[in-house]
C-alpha cells in the first residue's frame, strides 16, 4: 500500500513559528510524499516545561492558535522540545489514531513517539529512534534551481568562483564577538582576492546588525553581493549558483543545507564549537563532507547528504505498515 500525496493521508504540522524547525517538518513531508496541513500553535508553558504532559487527559494541545479539532490525522509532524508536548496531546485527543513523528530529542522516553528522529551526536537511541548526520531539510535541487532564476542576470557578469558565505549569529553557547568577526571579514578579503572570485553573502535572522555592518563595509570594494535583509532572502539562490560555500559553524541547518549540494563546504569557526556541535562538525569534516575554512578555496568531491530523501523513505514504509495494519484509517 503506498502512503502519498495521491492518497487520502492526512498529515499535520505542528509549528510554534520557528522556521528553522518548521522547514525541518516540511522537508521530512515532502520527502514521504505527503501534502500537509501546517497547524501554527503556542503551547502551554505545561507542554513546553513538561512534554509528557500532553498524554494526560484534559490537557490541552495548544494554548492557542489554528484549531486543534476533528478530522484526525493520519500522520503528525513535529519538531522540537517545544510542540513535542503538542504532538502527543492531539494523539491522546484523537484516540491514538495519528502516527507520530518527531524531529530533534525532546529529552523524553521515545517510546512516546512511532518515530523519533534525531542528529546522531545526540544520545537517544531505541527501535523507532532514527539518526541522522545533520539537520532535514527541504532544499531539493529543483528548488533550489527555481529559487536562483530571479538572481541569473545579477550573477552573471560576477568574476568566478561565485562563493557564497553563509552567515549565522550569536545563539546560547556561541558568540559573535566583534573581534572574531572583525577577522572573519579580513579571511573573506583573503579568500576573495587569492581565488579571483565573488562572494556571495547571505546573513540570517540571527545575525546581529554590527556583523551586518562589518561585512557591508569590510567587503564593499569586492566583487560580489551582501545581502543583510532587504527584499527577497537569495539564501537559496545563492546555494544553486555558487561554486563552492563557506558557512560559519554556529548552524547545524545551515551547514547541513551546504553539504546537501555536493560543492565545496568550508566550515569558519567563528567562535570555537563546544559539546554537540564540535561533534557533529566532526563527523561531516571526518567523512569529507566539509574542511576548515583558512582564507583559501579548496577543492574535493563528495556524495552530497542526502539525509531527507532517506528518513522521508523510512516514515513512508513505516506510514503504509501503519495502515495496512489499520485499513479503516485510510477511509474517509
Amino acid at each position: 500500500m503506498s502512503v502519498g500525496a495521491d492518497t487520502q493521508t492526512l498529515c499535520w504540522i505542528l509549528t510554534d513559528g520557528t522556521v528553522g524547525m518548521r522547514i525541518q517538518c516540511l522537508g521530512l513531508a515532502d520527502a514521504a510524499g505527503l501534502t500537509p496541513v501546517i497547524k501554527r500553535i503556542h503551547p502551554s508553558w505545561l507542554l513546553r516545561a513538561l512534554p509528557v504532559a500532553g498524554t494526560l487527559p484534559g490537557v490541552a494541545a495548544t494554548a492557542g492558535g489554528d484549531p486543534i479539532a476533528e478530522p484526525w490525522p493520519d500522520v503528525v509532524i513535529s519538531c522540537g522540545r517545544r510542540t513535542a508536548g503538542a504532538a502527543l496531546a492531539v494523539r491522546r485527543r484523537a484516540g491514538g489514531r495519528p502516527f507520530l513523528a518527531h524531529i530533534q530529542d525532546p529529552r523524553i522516553d521515545p517510546r512516546h513517539f512511532d518515530m523519533l528522529i534525531v542528529p546522531e551526536h545526540d544520545p537517544a537511541r531505541g527501535d523507532n529512534v532514527v539518526t541522522t548526520l545533520g539537520a532535514l531539510n527541504p532544499q531539493a535541487p529543483e528548488k533550489l534551481a527555481e529559487a536562483a532564476k530571479p538572481w541569473l542576470t545579477e550573477v552573471a557578469d560576477l568574476p568566478r568562483p561565485l562563493i557564497a558565505v553563509n552567515v549565522g549569529g550569536s545563539n546560547k553557547r556561541y558568540e559573535f564577538s566583534a573581534d572574531a568577526v572583525a577577522r572573519f571579514v579580513a579571511e573573506l578579503r583573503g579568500l576573495s582576492q587569492s581565488s579571483g572570485g565573488s562572494l556571495l553573502v547571505a546573513c540570517s535572522r540571527r545575525t546581529d546588525e554590527a556583523t551586518r555592518k562589518a561585512l557591508t563595509q569590510g567587503l564593499a570594494d569586492l566583487p560580489g553581493v551582501v545581502w543583510t535583509g532587504r527584499g527577497e532572502n537569495p539564501y537559496l539562490a545563492f546555494l544553486h549558483l555558487c561554486d563552492a560555500l563557506v558557512v560559519t559553524s554556529d548552524s547545524v541547518n545551515m551547514a547541513s543545507e551546504a553539504c546537501a549540494t555536493g560543492k565545496p563546504v568550508h566550515v569558519a569557526t567563528i567562535e570555537p564549537e563546544t559539546g554537540r556541535l564540535a561533534a557533529f562538525h566532526e563527523r561531516l569534516r571526518a567523512d569529507g563532507y566539509t574542511r576548515p575554512f583558512a582564507g583559501h578555496l579548496e577543492s574535493w568531491t563528495y556524495e552530497p547528504l542526502r539525509e531527507t530523501s532517506r528518513v522521508g523513505a523510512i516514515l513512508a514504509e513505516r506510514l503504509a505498515a501503519r495502515m495496512a495494519d489499520r485499513p479503516e484509517q485510510s477511509l474517509r
